[in-house]
């Protein structure tokens, strides 16, 4: 009887023992398809990793321009780069407000500053937007500048160094829409030139780009969630079409009506709702 008894424990531990690595075989199974079916994003980093250096190549290269001119006191040269300069650092915004206090340096607007008791710290391209619109001068704008381009200089130098990840890109693209819906629509953002649907524009193709780079996975995912997404930021894009200048750019933000602009902000708040939803690629 014992012999008996031995021999079935014996026997249960090894069915158990069975059991337990066909469990842990099942598991190990299970977890290596996870990683194996898990989304490689390398290909879409890497893309939109370049595109911000291109566009805050161009960025430094045009607040080169700006600078000289405001140290000449060539207001009318420094208000036309203005606003064209500003566009490739808005389209690269998710990337550029990841260093720091870099951002505040180079963007920052006034009322920000005072809200945080920080004015007499207060420079970038806002202060001197109100130097050349406000009091129609560049005088005392030279440090300011100076520093502006010194800003612009390191903030190229360290996006070699971003670490660009699928959540940054994604949350990049909503930011760069709540920012149309919180300032940009209200004529916050350029209170002194009025330059603000340049900022829409910008901000829309910065947007409109993350797009682009992830619309395959998001088709593949839901393809009516990329079909309408399509469909709402070409419905953007025609209202800011109607908004253009002959000579290639957007006309002043106050000549705008309540309805246009309540027009403009439905299309980006639907829009927003459609890019929130592309976090759908990494489930």
């Amino acid at each position: 009887m014992k012999k008996l008894m031995t021999t079935f424990l014996a026997s249960a531990l090894i069915l158990t023992a069975c059991g337990n690595n066909a469990d842990k075989k099942a598991s190990d199974d299970k977890k290596e398809t996870k990683e194996t079916t898990k989304v490689d994003f390398s290909k879409e980093t890497k893309s939109y990793k370049a595109f911000t250096a291109e566009q805050l190549d161009k960025f430094l290269t045009d607040t080169e321009k700006f600078v000289d001119a405001v140290k000449v006191n060539d207001i009318e040269k420094a208000k036309e780069i203005y606003p064209k300069a500003r566009m490739y650092y808005e389209r690269s915004e998710p990337v550029a407000e990841s260093f720091g206090d870099l951002d505040p340096k180079i963007d920052a607007r006034l009322a920000d500053m005072k809200e945080e008791n920080k004015e007499k710290e207060w420079s970038g391209y806002h202060k001197i937007e109100k130097a050349l619109w406000e009091d129609n001068t560049t005088e005392n704008m030279e440090p300011v500048a100076d520093q502006l381009l010194k800003d612009a200089k390191e903030l190229r130098a360290k996006v070699d160094t971003v670490d660009v990840t699928p959540k940054l890109m994604l949350q990049g693209s909503i930011d760069l829409l709540n920012e149309v819906s919180s300032s940009k629509i209200t004529g916050e953002e350029e209170i002194y030139s009025h330059t603000d649907l340049y900022d829409f524009k910008a901000n829309i193709e910065g947007a409109e780009k993350i797009f682009e780079i992830f619309k395959d996975k998001v088709s593949d995912k839901d393809k009516k969630l990329a079909q309408t997404t399509q469909e709402r930021f070409d419905n953007v894009n025609k209202l800011l079409a109607q908004h253009e200048t002959q000579n290639g750019g957007y006309e002043d933000y106050t000549k705008l009506s309540k309805d246009e602009t309540k027009k403009l902000s439905e299309a980006v708040d639907k829009l927003g709702e459609s890019l929130s939803q592309m976090a759908v690629i990494t489930e």
